[in-house]
């Protein structure tokens, strides 16, 4: 694993960006399993200044997200799909046919895990994947348990998960997530993660003694040839 300390979240952020535009450089249509939440934002926003400046950069780049939020309506604002929108999809002209979502509110969303699990095994596989670390160790919404599922599956979320800044506001937070599996993840030929905010300093310690346990998912990106973990 590849560790860099950056100087805070901007220079987190545009390390991440240039690592982002190599590899789209070198595979211009490149699978991007992109997160959501505070910590990719600020490497987002400068994919997006890039887009304005190379208007064909990003034409075959193809996206597939990891997780949402179960139950909200299509196009909900706290949903992960509008947030990839207003910070990805829209500022890189991310055609809908270029980009492979969940449906948040599926009426079987077990089958829906199986429709996502099935375009992405057609897909070719995960080229880069981008993380962030959540607070209690969870990647995508693979939580903490004594097991963890291989592929897209639905999620109980833990309740620190239920929490989050995205859905701190809605009265009925959400029980349920709908998340790519650990499997498909470590599949990935490339992964980022990146460390950022506030109250992470117990689980960054944690993650960085090398210690590989399923009640800290992310521990597991150890068995990984190739990641680069980015801490702001």
């Amino acid at each position: 694993m590849n560790i860099i300390h950056c100087q805070g979240y901007a220079e987190m952020s545009d390390v991440a960006a240039a690592l982002v535009s190599r590899e789209i450089e070198a595979k211009k249509d490149l699978l991007l399993c992109a997160a959501t939440g505070g910590s990719p934002q600020g490497l987002y926003a400068r994919l997006a200044t890039q887009a304005q400046q190379q208007f064909s950069f990003f034409d075959q780049l193809r996206v597939i997200q990891l997780d949402e939020w179960g139950g909200l309506p299509p196009g909900h604002p706290a949903s992960c799909a509008y947030y990839l929108q207003q910070h990805l999809l829209n500022p890189l002209a991310i055609s809908p046919d270029r980009c492979l979502s969940f449906q948040p509110d599926a009426a079987d969303p077990v089958q829906e895990c199986a429709r996502v699990q099935s375009a992405l095994e057609a897909s070719g596989g995960i080229d880069l994947c981008i993380l962030g670390l959540g607070n209690n160790g969870h990647l995508g919404f693979n939580e903490p348990a004594p097991f963890l599922e291989p592929h897209c599956h639905v999620a109980q979320l833990a309740e620190s998960s239920q929490h989050h800044a995205m859905v701190q506001s809605l009265d009925e937070k959400p029980s349920y997530g709908l998340t790519l599996g650990m499997s498909d993840i470590l599949h990935a030929r490339h992964i980022l993660l990146l460390i950022a905010g506030q109250n992470k300093e117990n689980v960054t310690e944690a993650f960085l003694t090398g210690q590989i346990t399923t009640q800290l998912p992310a521990s597991l990106l150890w068995l990984h040839p190739r990641v680069d973990c980015l801490i702001g």
